[in-house]
């Protein structure tokens, strides 16, 4: 959560360089085996890639979280519009599931 949080922030730009997993473990006091299977979670949400033995990188392609919740919205906005619904219904629909 921290990488992405940082990621969001622009405290991590695209292309920045990662710790290894080693050494992320031993400043963390964590489990190589942990920081490495949330690497893989990161990979595979688009936050980081991993290039083989130069390490694991902030993905260029942007913040994922930013890209998944535009792709919710835009199905969102498309079944509204589907629907019929208008717009501020929608809105208030979103506003109150946000609450939750």
């Amino acid at each position: 959560m921290q990488i992405i949080d940082a990621v969001q922030s622009g405290a991590l730009a695209a292309g920045a360089k990662l710790p290894t997993v080693r050494r992320l473990a031993d400043e963390l006091g964590l489990a190589p085996n942990t920081v490495a299977r949330s690497y893989r979670e990161l990979e595979r949400d688009g936050v980081v890639e991993t290039r083989g033995r130069n390490g694991t990188f902030v993905s260029a392609s942007g913040d994922a979280t930013t890209q998944q919740a535009q792709i919710a919205a835009r199905g969102f906005a498309d079944r509204i519009h589907e629907l019929r619904m208008p717009p501020d219904d929608a809105l208030a629909l979103v506003r109150a599931a946000l609450a939750d």
